[in-house]
């Protein structure tokens, strides 16, 4: 008997194989295009050749052997076999036409010429990787154990799951390649806040492993913010006891060994920050009598601001007293933290908070100035920091170039100082290095992470407005406008990417600049939003201070950047870190279609 038409149409209708097929491309339509051979690294080495199409597959017996052996080194190595063992990265369009030769890699080599060079400011992170034809192992050569932690990412990824029958399951590598790589600048970092909102050591954890994955060099730790203290010191506890925002919320001097050994497992420097002698309301709780303008209304009615923003307080640089504490806390952060660097803030010192406090407004009635106190704040604290406790002294641009209240370059020596850039773009970078001074760029027009998510402030009436804004006055609410973000707008990855750190620098001046940071102020963020709000456009500037951000011909590479920044997102998501999208799936499943231009 037939079946019935009816039966067959619901059928069809109902059975899910039939539904899932009725929702498939029609067959004329034509696949997706698929890739060339690219050597997918991130970020892209300095030189890499690759002649010949071919790949060698890894053996399940895989293992890496330093000599000579190394403590981070071998930390290293154990977390690398692990990750090259058993990732499968399925890339988002896989490479085809090309084979799989050789004998599967049984021993990567590493070879370090001198083991002993201790983690610091321009440490040699060089290296050289091969993966010769037709052998069992392959070779990473470098002048120091933390070259070779670069050659191991590197090595992680080139590896990538083909699904070959000849892989037999395995990864494989390409074969007889050759990278020769070294980084532009010898700071490449992160900055982030921790007072404002707080971080368990987790999920710094994990934002340090994804540095070493971007081959970034410095966890700069802002630690400490007039909003909290949460660092727990021996010889001043009652700073955390009082101004952390819950026992649960600091940071113990076992957290700190672990997150400064974890991070130099993978050659990543933790340079601390204690901001002073502004945004110091955070140190009232322990001792209201060194504080000037503590826990007052920011913004007083018909008054000048306290502080750039809400939480006021400010060290007063003439109580005795702010000196044995604040060389308790820098005493106590040397212990903790080994790196050659302290930053010790210095930025956005507020001249009403100062004027707050009487005994202020009886020296600059005598003839003092607000330059004359920040001076004697540094000369009491900054002779301590570089000769007692042998550290350099990194403070914001603001002692040098402060619009209110600044210092004459006599009170800081240039061999012991290091400035952070934050305003003007280039501009104060060319007037820091133009002065003698070394500079880390952290450009809030480039690389300010937190700018363009709107205000934060509340009772804020700027956002009650229904009717368009008036053509001529600056955009709020409408498009364009800032939204209540004092930086935006938004820094997007392609912003970050573009960013030339030594534009209009001589190249004497250019000598100078050690390098940059990203950074991620933490009043609208916290755990929930950091991988997100970091990754993938601290991943941007990782390659453009790594290798540039040009191609062999000296233009721009951001169109080749995007389809390979998509590809190494999606490799960091697979890897546990949550970066997000750049643009939706079918950009990077559709080559160069989504380009502005072609």
């Amino acid at each position: 008997m037939a079946a019935s038409p009816y039966f067959l149409l619901l059928l069809f209708l109902f059975h899910p194989l039939a539904a899932i097929s009725s929702l498939a491309p029609a067959r004329s339509q034509a696949p997706p295009p698929r890739v060339p051979q690219k050597v997918q690294v991130w970020p892209k080495p300095v030189s890499i050749s690759w002649p010949l199409a071919a790949y060698t597959p890894i053996s399940p017996s895989f293992s890496i052997r330093a000599s000579p052996s190394h403590p981070s080194l071998r930390h290293a190595i154990a977390h690398y076999t692990r990750l090259i063992r058993t990732e499968r990265h399925a890339p988002i369009m896989a490479p085809v036409n090309y084979t799989i030769v050789g004998v599967p890699i049984r021993l990567l080599a590493v070879s370090v010429s001198d083991p002993d060079v201790p983690l610091g400011p321009g440490v040699d992170e060089s290296y050289t990787l091969s993966v010769p034809p037709n052998s069992s192992s392959a070779d990473i050569s470098s002048a120091t154990p933390w070259g070779a932690i670069r050659g191991l990412e590197t090595f992680s990824q080139l590896a990538w799951s083909s699904g070959a029958a000849a892989a037999g399951g395995q990864p494989i590598v390409p074969s007889d390649i050759e990278i020769s790589d070294r980084p532009l600048f010898t700071h490449r970092g992160i900055l982030l806040d921790t007072a404002r909102n707080y971080y368990p050591v987790r999920d710094i954890l994990r934002t340090i492993r994804a540095m070493a994955a971007n081959k970034l060099n410095v966890f700069h730790w802002h630690i400490t913010d007039s909003q909290s203290f949460p660092i727990v010191l021996p010889s001043v506890p009652n700073l955390a006891n009082f101004g952390s925002y819950s026992p649960a919320m600091r940071y113990t001097d076992q957290d700190v060994r672990r997150i400064v050994r974890f991070a130099e497992a993978f050659g990543i420097r933790v340079i601390p920050e204690i901001d002073m002698p502004g945004h110091a309301g955070s140190w009232a709780g322990a001792y209201p009598e060194i504080v000037t303008c503590a826990n007052k209304f920011w913004a007083p009615t018909a008054k000048p601001a306290l502080a750039a923003e809400p939480c006021t307080g400010q060290l007063n640089p003439l109580n005795p007293k702010t000196y044995r504490v604040a060389q308790d806390v820098l005493r106590d952060l040397a212990a903790l933290f080994p790196d050659p660097y302290l930053h010790a803030g210095a930025d956005e010192v507020n001249t009403a908070c100062w004027e707050d406090d009487p005994v202020v407004r009886g020296f600059l009635a005598d003839g003092g100035s607000h330059d004359r106190l920040l001076e004697l704040f540094l000369n009491a604290t900054r002779p301590f920091l570089v000769h007692e406790l042998n550290r350099t002294s990194v403070y914001w641009e603001d002692v040098l170039l402060g619009p209110k209240v600044s210092v004459g370059q006599t009170v800081l020596p240039h061999d012991t100082t290091v400035l952070q850039t934050w305003n003007n773009g280039a501009e104060n970078t060319k007037r820091i290095v133009a002065a003698g001074y070394r500079a880390i760029v952290s450009s809030a027009s480039y690389y300010y992470l937190d700018c363009g998510h709107g205000g934060w402030v509340g009772n804020d009436s700027r956002y009650d407005v229904q009717e368009k804004e008036h053509d001529g006055m600056p955009l709020f609410n409408d498009p364009g406008g800032t939204g209540g973000s004092w930086c935006a707008p938004f820094k997007t990855w392609q912003r970050i990417y573009d960013y030339d750190i030594l534009h209009g620098l001589t190249e004497d001046e250019a000598r100078r600049v050690l390098g940059g940071e990203v950074a991620l102020w933490s009043e609208q963020s916290d755990a929930t939003v950091l991988d997100g709000r970091l990754w993938p456009r601290a991943s941007a500037a990782a390659e453009t201070l790594w290798s540039g951000n040009k191609g062999s011909n000296g233009r721009k590479r951001y169109a080749n950047a995007t389809v390979r920044l998509n590809e190494w997102r999606h490799r960091m998501v697979a890897r546990g870190i949550r970066a997000e999208p750049i643009q939706p799936l079918w950009c990077p499943m559709h080559p160069r279609m989504c380009h502005l231009s072609q």
